[in-house]
């Protein structure tokens, strides 16, 4: 059995070598034929002897049953967003910014790669095997996706060991998964013969693919991935995002062969041109440079605005255009009374997408670009996802167009419509404003928000119109026979959404405040403020210069916040929704008997996984780390413990087994 067990060891390090010189290096060392004698011996044998398939054997790469649904995934390091330019003058602005934060004179040192159009998602290597994949998400939480991830044949689930270099502990790995443009016209092909929906683009293709429920159709998908960067890492140190490029394919995984290492700002503008030229000729779609402060410990002092990082931008390809026509210009009204034209176009494929209205903006928009109903324009998708007018082809004019001025009163309620000085956008000033209520619901309602399900456009507008809510706080108020006298709102359907009411009260004072709709203030904004100031009451009170002290809180954040609380209407409404029961304590505080709390996992889990597990500490305001130190409180001791144990017990930590963790974690 020794032999049996050393032979199916030798064949599964020899198939993930020899897929490495394939869909990695792409040189392949032997025949297709030899490939596949490797494979079905060692097929063979693990129909024989069912005890040696292991979860990183080349023959798993499909085979799992359909998932009902995705788990979520927390990243340890959030998977930051980058922001956009897209001329040159921005480029050296970028260069010139991230000189004044470090207080250098002379030249920074760049990596520039260029910037795929496909999927960002993380792997994470615990001692090279690859325990969890997952999407990006939001940047804080993704889906988990490991199932399809492992039929990605340029994925190793295995780091390779072909140098004599270090595997790290654990290796979080960013990469994009991407389908080449030959293979999402041939996938399209076969869908059009089917009769399927036909994806408009590579990357929808790409989406669409790894979050199917059933692997077994991702892996019928030739998808591909170049890695990025890395996340978080433990048992070995990098000095610049060059030495980590270098490192990744040393293990197995993949990286873009275009790169280039910058001296100077102007470096990158050559090496951008260059890639631009590369674009139409590579068999993937890029939609930019992607350009990185090389130094790993500048990237560290530079941080973070918001959700981007201070230290890299995305330097964008102009924009693919269409032509079309204006057949009309409306105006509509958001949540915080903005009142934004809208042109209404011929639809038309902008990108791979049909594009039939696209945003004007405000009225300095509009004149400066002389747009009027009847017109010809060249239309493009603004950063490859906003449609948005270009300009106008006047010599199609035939005089029949007609100017448009926006309406000095809300199109909506009829109340005034004001512009500030520091503002190009008029607002509908009106308190009552149906549109603004609706916007401000429907916010308030969202996933991200109060979660509220089941409250959707329709039923807000019946709410609205029929004048059952007349501020958020209403929603907390009306019963659920009250709601069954709608249109079309059964009993058991009304009683379902005010349940969903009253359970989003405990959504959490940070979701709350993304819910009041502030201007400026996203998601990680509001978590910001809460962890910070700790409580809605310091937020009402707190004055400008009190937020600017807050990181990440600048001047303009500050001011819209000040002027949300200066409305009287606006504090009564949060008084309603205190006295409606709603929870102003944060989300983690609400079930933090835990908090400050830090536990450790080691050997296998038989009633949790470890995300499982990692969930339900995190839920009552414990973490989790990854290596044991001093400041672990806690190790849970699961079946065939590793090296962890025997460091715990040096340091004196205290041990659980799973069922004493069990007990701890639901009582």
């Amino acid at each position: 059995m020794k032999e049996i067990e050393a032979r199916s060891a030798e064949l599964r390090e020899k198939i993930n070598y020899h897929n490495y010189r394939y869909y990695v290096v792409d040189d392949p060392e032997i025949s297709d034929a030899a490939y596949d004698r490797l494979m079905r011996e060692l097929e063979k044998l693990e129909r024989q002897y069912p005890s040696l398939v292991t979860p990183d054997s080349p023959t798993q790469r499909v085979g799992a049953a359909p998932l009902k649904e995705f788990r979520t995934v927390r990243h340890t390091l959030p998977m930051l967003s980058l922001s956009n330019c897209f001329e040159e003058e921005e480029i050296r602005e970028f260069d010139q910014r991230v000189k004044r934060f470090l207080k250098i004179q002379g030249d920074v040192e760049y990596v520039a790669e260029p910037k795929l159009d496909g999927v960002a998602v993380e792997l994470v290597y615990e001692n090279g095997k690859l325990s969890v994949g997952s999407t990006r998400g939001d940047g804080t939480v993704g889906e988990d996706v490991t199932l399809n991830l492992k039929t990605v044949k340029s994925i190793p689930l295995q780091l390779l060991r072909i140098k004599s270099i270090t595997i790290p502990d654990k290796l979080e790995v960013r990469g994009e998964v991407f389908l080449r443009k030959k293979e999402f016209k041939s996938l399209n092909k076969k869908r059009e013969a089917l009769g399927e929906t036909l994806f408009a683009n590579p990357r929808n293709a790409a989406a669409g693919s790894l979050r199917q429920l059933d692997p077994r159709i991702t892996a019928e998908r030739p998808l591909d991935i170049f890695c990025y960067g890395i996340g978080e890492v433990f048992g070995m140190r990098f000095t610049s995002h060059g030495e980590v490029l270098s490192s990744l394919p040393h293990w197995g995984l993949k990286v873009n062969p275009i790169k280039y290492r910058c001296k100077e700002i102007r470096q990158v503008i050559e090496c951008y041109r260059e890639i631009e030229k590369q674009r139409e000729t590579l068999d993937y779609e890029i939609d930019g440079v992607v350009v990185k402060v090389n130094d790993l410990v500048l990237q560290e002092r530079l941080g973070t605005i918001s959700r981007s990082p201070r230290w890299a931008v995305a330097y964008k390809f102009e924009a693919h255009q269409e032509t079309t026509k204006i057949k009309d210009i409306i105006v509509q009204v958001g949540r915080t009374g903005a009142l934004t034209p809208v042109a209404v176009m011929e639809p038309v494929k902008v990108g791979g997408v049909e594009v039939s209205r696209a945003t004007l903006h405000n009225q300095d928009e509009i004149d400066k670009k002389d747009i009027r109903i009847g017109d010809t324009v060249v239309v493009q998708r603004a950063g490859d996802v906003i449609p948005e007018i270009v300009k106008v082809v006047e010599s199609e004019r035939t005089g029949g167009e007609k100017r448009f001025i926006i309406p000095g009163k809300c199109p909506v309620c009829g109340s005034a419509a004001a512009k500030s000085d520091d503002e190009a956008v008029s607002r509908c000033v009106g308190l009552s404003c149906p549109a603004k209520l609706k916007e401000s619901i429907i916010h308030f309602a969202s996933k991200r928000a109060m979660d509220i399900e089941g409250l959707g456009d329709k039923l807000v507008n019946q709410l609205v119109e029929k004048g059952v809510v007349k501020d958020v706080a209403d929603l907390y108020f009306f019963s659920a026979e009250e709601l069954a006298e709608l249109e079309r709102m059964a009993e058991k359907s009304a009683q379902n959404i005010v349940s969903a009411i009253q359970k989003s009260k405990s959504a959490g004072v940070e979701r709350l405040v993304y819910a009041l709709g502030i201007r400026h203030v996203g998601e990680h904004i509001a978590q910001v403020l809460m962890s910070n100031l700790g409580s809605i009451e310091k937020l009402i009170k707190a004055n400008e210069e009190d937020l600017t002290q807050v990181k990440e809180i600048g001047p303009q954040v500050a001011q819209s916040i000040v002027q949300f609380f200066a409305q009287e209407f606006n504090v009564k409404t949060i008084k309603r929704l205190q006295e409606a029961g709603v929870s102003f304590l944060t989300s983690r505080r609400a079930k933090g008997d835990l908090e400050g709390v830090t536990f450790i996992f080691t050997g296998e889990l038989k009633g949790y996984t470890r995300e499982d597990a990692k969930r339900l500490v995190e839920k009552r305001g414990g973490t989790v780390s990854s290596s044991v130190s001093s400041k672990t409180d806690y190790l849970v001791v699961g079946d065939s413990p590793g090296s962890k144990l025997e460091k715990a017990n040096k340091l004196g930590i205290k041990t659980l087994t799973e069922g004493e963790f069990i007990a701890m974690i639901e009582k």
